[in-house]
């Protein structure tokens, strides 16, 4: 099957095309017993580094317990996550677009308020803010596109979601998984700008030093979505800083259920502490954050996300002493809802999981009694709650998104740290590499 990329500025439809204009291997197939995993053209558009049409590709990854991972060459994007629930009903539980078109134009646009929504998205070289778009390395100052009000967000104006990847190897097929790895070089000086152009009004000298970025995207029969990180800085002289996380917005009820659905979801965070933020959205200087006991960030015991989320008066635990970059204002109105960085706690026996991650989150849907468990070995988890989907994006089946419709868990490095010395370093020095993993399992009948 060809799936029709719907036109739009810098994407072609496939649809009908002539059959040069299809790639040779528009379709593969690889399978071990019941797991298997698919490859089909999925439409082509404008790749940002070479400024040519390139083809892209989506991987649909199943298993012998009916769960299904659609992912996307284009931003090595998880488009969708089809997971049984209760009495085996099946739904697709994360937000997305249906076509390519819909991920160019609106997946992460140009400069607006709050960036864009970045379903699903592999987001880097640097996931979450970075204060003024400005940071200090290599004896020098870097300045990077401002799409965040005053800060850069997600990488900046065209970041690693905005590409495309590149497929390294075959499709992995073996008797306990099934996955592909997409991999993307990111250039010396990546998010750069000339004076003038958008986001950069007196220029940007972007990332330093080229990287080259390998994404493993693996399902097994456990019903465990893993994502495993690899960069490596290609440099012998030069430093740079890394974030990388995956920016996919969960629904257990399913991403077509009622508007608002979302709110009536519970979730618990394996964090006693959380990083509060100026009314920028930039991490406070406290490298061990406040604690959450006694706020409405207090996700310890599990709650509905939409229980507290409107306490904004509520006590949060910001010292007074900053009460000037915070404007006196309460978290949760900076935010409008959860935005924040939960400091995860030190992995335990109680919190250990698969290749001896650390439990990051749980949540859970009591109609449906689906579960994700988020395990990772990064420090911190941004969870989000949608504030900012206002019903103008219209998702994979057809409705509207609104708050209420979705929420991340990012895991990550904490927000702004190549500016804080106090957080956990995201530097990656010449010739090193770093490597992440996080997997989310899924489970059902839990309640």
């Amino acid at each position: 099957m060809i799936v029709a990329a719907l036109t739009a500025a810098g994407v072609v439809a496939a649809a009908g095309a002539p059959a040069s204009a299809v790639p040779a291997a528009a379709k593969a197939h690889a399978a071990h017993g019941r797991l298997s995993i698919a490859k089909q053209y999925f439409g082509s558009t404008i790749e940002q580094y070479t400024g040519k049409m390139t083809p892209t590709y989506r991987y649909t990854l199943t298993n012998a317990r009916g769960m299904t991972v659609q992912l996307m060459s284009y931003g090595a994007i998880t488009q969708a996550i089809d997971v049984p629930g209760r009495n085996g009903r099946v739904a697709d539980v994360i937000l997305g677009f249906r076509t390519l078109a819909d991920y160019v134009k609106f997946v992460s646009p140009p400069v607006i308020a709050n960036g864009g929504p970045y379903f699903g998205e592999t987001v880097g070289r640097y996931a979450n803010r970075i204060a003024k778009g400005t940071f200090k390395l290599n004896g020098q100052t870097y300045t990077l596109p401002i799409n965040n009000g005053v800060n850069a967000l997600h990488g900046g104006l065209v970041g690693f979601g905005n590409h495309i990847w590149k497929q390294v190897g075959g499709l992995i097929a073996t008797r306990s998984e099934v996955g592909v790895t997409l991999q993307l070089v990111s250039p010396n000086g990546d998010a750069s700008g000339a004076p003038g152009s958008p986001g950069c009004p007196t220029g940007c000298s972007g990332y330093p030093a080229q990287v080259t970025v390998d994404v493993t995207f693996t399902l097994n029969n456990a019903d465990q979505y893993g994502i495993h990180y690899r960069i490596r800085n290609d440099s012998s002289t030069l430093s740079t800083v890394q974030n990388l996380t995956n920016h996919s917005y969960f629904n257990l009820a399913g991403e077509n259920s009622a508007a608002g659905s979302a709110y009536s979801q519970y979730v618990q965070l394996n964090a006693n502490s959380y990083s509060p933020t100026d009314t920028t959205q930039i991490p406070l200087p406290l490298p061990h954050g406040v604690p959450v006991a006694g706020t409405p960030l207090d996700f310890r015991a599990p709650h509905t996300i939409g229980s507290r989320i409107d306490e904004v008066s509520a006590p949060d635990n910001v010292p007074r002493r900053f009460a000037s970059l915070t404007k006196g204002e309460g978290q949760l109105l900076i935010a409008q809802g959860y935005d924040f960085n939960w400091i995860l706690n030190r992995r335990t026996p109680r919190t250990t999981g698969p290749d001896g991650l650390n439990l990051a989150a749980r949540a859970w849907d009591s109609a449906s009694g689906r579960m994700l468990t988020v395990w990772t070995d990064q420090p911190g988890v941004q969870f989000y709650s949608g504030n900012f989907l206002n019903g103008t994006l219209v998702g994979i089946t057809g409705n509207t998104y609104r708050q209420g419709a979705g929420y991340t868990f990012e895991t990550q490095h904490f927000p702004d740290s190549p500016n804080e010395p106090g957080f956990p370093s995201t530097v990656l020095g010449p010739l090193r590499t770093f490597t992440s993993t996080t997997i989310f399992a899924f489970s059902s009948n839990a309640i």
